[in-house]
């Protein structure tokens, strides 16, 4: 079986075609999907359309969580455009969505950490900065389940992690968003340096799960002048370069 495993695609419609295609070539069997669906401001009633069409095994990330129960005024100023954007059949779906699954027996997929939807598993947010997490800090954060792999997304950083158990935690990396920055816990950005889509596929060779990373190019100078469009001038930079 190879699973080809996305996240936060972050309402990027040409990204998603993209790695669809990429996928395709692959033989996919099973497309999975890790939260932070349509939140941006691009395409998110389209990627909504396209996404919900193909019946994804998919769970909720935070921007769900929060566009499902948060008023226009609490919201994010991308929260508050996508939410404006969808349809009621599109947040009918959301609400199905579970926080975390378990897939195969041996897979969980969350969008954060087993626990959270706004914490970091594979990376540390420091005042100093952002690093790759500890052995001893990602141990602690799978405590509680006993999957062989966890997968996660919510830091748009492609990594996989040996937990030296036979565990294994794989983030696919961002199809839809190359660069942000945060205020929590610390003030931080992410930035992958380059605008490409990314997606990871996970192999099962009787029983030994592996995972490969994929990067994609699209148009991404077509998603950038849209975000300009919609008045996102940081998010154009993003897409555009894989930088802030």
């Amino acid at each position: 079986m190879e699973i080809a495993v996305l996240a936060d695609i972050h309402g990027n419609l040409a990204a998603l075609d993209a790695v669809l295609a990429d996928c395709a070539l692959h033989g996919v069997d099973q497309l999975v999907v890790l939260g932070d669906h349509f939140s941006g401001p691009l395409l998110p009633f389209e990627t909504a359309e396209r996404l919900i069409s193909l019946a994804p095994t998919a769970i909720a990330g935070n921007h769900e969580r929060q566009l499902l129960t948060q008023s226009l005024h609490e919201m994010g100023e991308t929260d508050r455009f996508t939410c404006q954007a969808l349809a009621p059949h599109h947040f009918d779906w959301m609400t199905g969505l579970p926080a975390t699954l378990r897939l195969e027996n041996d897979i969980l997929l969350v969008h954060g950490t087993p626990t959270s939807d706004t914490a970091y598993f594979l990376e540390t947010v420091s005042a100093e900065g952002l690093h790759p997490a500890t052995q001893v800090e990602i141990v602690a954060r799978a405590e509680g389940t006993d999957a062989r792999i966890i997968l996660c997304g919510h830091t748009h950083i492609q990594r996989k992690v040996a937990f030296g158990d036979g565990r294994l935690a794989i983030n696919p990396g961002s199809v839809g968003l190359p660069a942000y920055e945060d205020t929590e816990p610390f003030p931080h950005q992410i930035s992958n340096t380059s605008p490409h889509a990314r997606y990871a596929l996970l192999n099962d060779a009787n029983g030994d799960w592996a995972a490969s990373f994929h990067t994609v190019a699209y148009d991404w100078e077509q998603a950038a002048q849209i975000a300009e469009r919609n008045g996102r001038p940081e998010w154009a930079r993003a897409l555009r370069t894989g930088r802030l």
